[in-house]
């Protein structure tokens, strides 16, 4: 390629298009390992494969994701915005672990824009299995989020949950927290990442997990899933298609099971 790259670009793939962005995280001779600016998606390529994506682009692309925000607050946000009356509402309590610090930072951002309570801790996806559990006992969240970096790594053995490359400790750790809590009502578990295993996450306990379709999901997914839970009045069920139709995976990135709401209504003393 003609113009020379170095760590911290945000480059496009020759090969693909071009049709995900990831920045350069380590360049070892004539091979580049990248990671997903909007996708959680790791990747190598050769330097002649990459192009550097212009920063309007980039801008542009980020417009984009953060008006997927505004996409996760239901009606029933903006009845709360406009209470003048003593009303108030209490979102669901959400801890979001992520194997990711970009990405972590990522869904804290959209959590303050839901204005809904968070807590967010990075933790490799080989140690989730014992320091999440001890989270959630301390912490005792109504929501957790599960999610990190994945990949099918060979897709000739897609039901073994060892052809994956974190889907096995995803599954732990649902295993793990359903020793606490086993109530899919009590403790409501998203799980996954790109191309997760998403039977087994399902069959261990997740209330929603990725990826139905193996294929990459957002960066953002598991965190409008949750957020819109959050949001949802308690006494209701979450609508699973819209909640789905919010991500940007879709269908083939998410799917759940049915799911109740954790907003709760209050009423100040007069």
């Amino acid at each position: 390629m003609s113009q020379e790259v170095k760590v911290g670009d945000i480059v496009g793939r020759r090969s693909y298009n071009s049709d995900t962005m990831f920045r350069i995280e380590e360049i070892v001779g004539d091979t580049v390992y990248l990671k997903g600016i909007f996708f959680r998606l790791t990747a190598d390529a050769p330097i002649s494969d990459l192009e550097i994506i212009s920063r309007e682009e980039y801008q542009r692309a980020e417009q984009v994701e953060f008006d997927q925000y505004r996409t996760i607050l239901p009606p029933v946000m903006n009845q709360m915005r406009s209470y003048d009356n003593g009303d108030f509402y209490i979102s669901g309590r959400i801890l979001h672990i992520d194997g990711d610090e970009e990405y972590l930072q990522k869904s804290i951002k959209l959590y303050k824009y839901a204005k809904v309570y968070a807590q967010a801790f990075a933790v490799p996806e080989k140690e989730m299995k014992t320091k999440v559990p001890e989270l959630v006992k301390r912490l005792r969240p109504n929501i957790v989020v599960i999610t990190g970096h994945d990949a099918l790594e060979d897709k000739e053995h897609e039901d073994d949950l060892n052809s994956y490359r974190s889907s096995k400790y995803f599954v732990e750790t649902v295993n793990a927290l359903r020793e606490i809590e086993p109530s899919l009502d009590y403790l409501i578990v998203i799980a996954g990442a790109c191309q997760s295993h998403f039977e087994a996450l399902i069959g261990s306990g997740a209330n929603f997990a990725s990826s139905p379709k193996r294929i990459n999901i957002h960066a953002l997914d598991p965190a409008i899933i949750a957020a819109t839970i959050a949001l949802t009045p308690y006494e209701e069920q979450v609508d699973l298609r819209e909640a789905i139709e919010k991500t940007i995976a879709k269908i083939a990135g998410i799917g759940g099971l049915q799911t109740k709401g954790t907003l709760r209504y209050g009423i100040r003393k007069l």
